[in-house]
């Protein structure tokens, strides 16, 4: 099987659009395709509706309840901070170890596309020694790097870039998504972009899902094969 990790360049970015996209297209093959967030926060076990692990396994074409929730992202706080400061405010603790073996026995059960959705950017704290870079590097999957179109993203899709490339990790692809609000237009956003990033780099406006998805959706199925 093939597996890919979706990670992002901050909080809100379109990690989860993405992810729900390529689901949608590896459906419409019919190509078995399964996907995790093993990390959320923000979330609310009396209304999950909307959340990002509800939007997967609706994506999925599977029921929201507990047990799909805990399949999905088995570690779920409330607090809509850093898995850090989300167990202290919680007075939990999290097993960094856990999470990665959680994640390598799905990569060697599943026989089609996983999908691992990470949580925030590229440096948010798992614990008080470990952050999303460290689990990337410990599974060492191809990455898809998402980033907003928001004021300030170029330095953060480089920034991030950079720092992925010094670690030696596979970035395969670069998706902007549109930003709500966004004061600077996603295309300037992309050509400005295409000059430094050292992959191939795609966008994506919130207004056309579905159109875009013809093209951009398979482009990064074809990447990440």
């Amino acid at each position: 099987m093939s597996a890919v990790f979706i990670t992002g360049t901050g909080t809100g970015v379109g990690k989860t659009f993405v992810c729900a996209g390529l689901i949608g297209y590896f459906r419409g093959l019919g190509q078995p395709v399964n996907a995790l967030k093993p990390l959320v926060s923000g979330f609310d076990l009396a209304a999950p509706c909307g959340s990002d692990p509800a939007i997967l396994i609706e994506a999925l074409g599977r029921d929201v309840n507990p047990e799909e929730l805990k399949r999905v992202s088995p570690w779920r706080f409330r607090a809509p901070l850093s898995p850090d400061m989300a167990t202290r405010f919680e007075d939990r603790a999290i097993d960094f170890q856990a999470i990665a073996d959680f994640c390598r026995a799905a990569i060697a059960r599943d026989d089609g596309v996983l999908l691992i959705e990470g949580i925030g950017g590229i440096m948010v704290p798992i614990d008080a020694r470990h952050t999303v870079l460290d689990l990337m590097s410990l599974l060492n999957l191809p990455l898809i790097l998402v980033a907003g179109s928001y004021l300030g993203t170029l330095s953060h899709v480089l920034s991030a870039q950079e720092v992925l490339h010094r670690h030696a990790l596979d970035l395969r692809a670069i998706v902007v998504s549109e930003t709500e609000g966004a004061t600077v237009p996603i295309d300037e956003t992309l050509a400005t972009l295409a000059n430094f990033a050292k992959v191939p780099l795609l966008g994506l406006q919130r207004q056309v899902p579905a159109r875009q998805g013809d093209v951009v959706f398979p482009h990064l199925a074809e990447l990440i094969a």
